[in-house]
């Protein structure tokens, strides 16, 4: 009975040690979203602005492993080829906290919406754009 006690043991402590090293194991390190840091808005073109003329523009952004965008282009239009110049433009300056994977800063495709809505009230440019509309030119 203590042979065959013995053996399992032996047979047991045989399995543990084919399962590799028995030091410390690597700590495992939980993988990272991008996070926006610094992303102010697009200059909304005042005459679109004031003629009520809005939208929403869809980026596709590569955020590279230093935070910034390496590529943005865009993916949805707005409707507006001047609204999605525009936010195409400011995004290309934007800074994220880059994702990472294993501990390390890594590429991530993000998509981005940029909207742009008339603001309300009108801005006072505005009545300055309209009478020298008013006026021909």
């Amino acid at each position: 009975m203590k042979a065959h006690l013995l053996l399992g043991s032996l047979a047991a402590a045989a399995a543990l040690a084919a399962c590799g090293p028995s030091g410390p194991a690597t700590p495992v390190v939980a993988p990272t979203e991008v996070a926006a840091l610094q992303t102010p808005p697009p200059d909304y073109p005042v005459e679109l602005a004031c003629s009520g003329v809005g939208g929403q523009s869809v980026l596709k952004v590569v955020v590279g492993p230093e935070g910034a965008p390496t590529d943005v282009a865009l993916q949805a239009s707005s409707g507006n080829s001047q609204l999605d110049d525009a936010a195409i433009q400011r995004v290309r300056e934007w800074k994220f906290k880059a994702a990472t994977r294993n501990g390390q800063a890594v590429a991530t495709t993000i998509q981005v919406p940029v909207s742009f809505r008339p603001p309300t009230p009108k801005p006072d440019e505005c009545f300055a754009i309209e009478e020298r509309m008013r006026r021909g030119g």
